[in-house]
């Protein structure tokens, strides 16, 4: 039975009532979901899934935007086949389910993603967007892959001794106020080792009163308050892309 009391992260939020507009495709090891826009680019976007993994109806939501923006939208199964956590798991399971899916060990995955890219949808210019889960990997990928020429971190999880200043090309963190996964002091130490070792461009932004999950895990049309700020994470995070990608 789930701790009702702390509810893992992301549970905050809702379940898409969504089909998607791309296809299931096998890349090497993995699948993945691929949407693509109307017209032919050689711009692509890896769109990395939070703890509910590849198939979460939200994050198909976000790869079909980003299609509708002009890119390739890839969403890859970056657990390999590993079951997703579900709201009915068992809260005080949770860091030993974690533990058996790193989002810095995910190499293998991003070299058949970026391989698939460049040979099967002719992409040149590349991005990479995570929520939660995925935003950690963003971190690790824009330190690691010089391909990436834009990043786009959404309320990835910080610990005060992670260092992310090392980032090789442009990133954006998005953060929400109320997280409370995300305390806003890993925000602030985050932004002053950003200031003092960072070379590249990088913004962080907190969106005000909102909480963990709130671009791809909340309904607008539920929350009017909310609102703004869903469509403002959203704008941002495709603006920061069209600049860098």
């Amino acid at each position: 039975m789930a701790n009702e009391s702390r509810p893992c992260p992301c549970d905050v939020g809702d379940r898409f009532d969504y089909g998607g507009r791309g296809q299931e495709v096998q890349v090497e090891h993995i699948k993945a979901y691929v949407c693509k826009p109307p017209a032919s680019t050689d711009r692509a976007v890896i769109v990395i899934h939070d703890i509910f993994g590849w198939q979460l109806p939200n994050t198909r939501y976000m790869a079909d935007m980003l299609a509708t923006n002009g890119y390739i939208a890839i969403c890859p199964d970056f657990f390999v086949g590993k079951e997703p956590w579900k709201p009915s798991d068992d809260w005080s399971k949770f860091d030993d389910w974690r533990k058996t899916r790193d989002a810095r060990k995910i190499n293998k995955e991003a070299d058949a993603v970026l391989k698939y890219l460049k040979e099967q949808c002719a992409a040149k210019k590349l991005g990479v967007v995570g929520f939660c889960w995925g935003g950690v990997a963003v971190h690790h990928l824009m330190m690691t892959y010089p391909e990436f020429k834009a990043g786009v971190s959404l309320y990835g999880l910080i610990k005060d001794s992670d260092d992310v200043s090392n980032l090789l090309n442009p990133t954006f963190f998005i953060f929400a106020e109320k997280d409370d996964f995300i305390p806003l002091h890993q925000v602030t130490l985050l932004e002053e080792k950003l200031k003092r070792n960072c070379e590249v461009d990088y913004e962080v932004k907190i969106y005000p009163g909102q909480t963990h999950g709130f671009v791809h895990r909340k309904r607008e049309d539920i929350s009017p308050q909310d609102k703004p700020y869903i469509e403002e994470g959203r704008k941002d995070m495709i603006n920061w892309l069209n600049k860098y990608v």
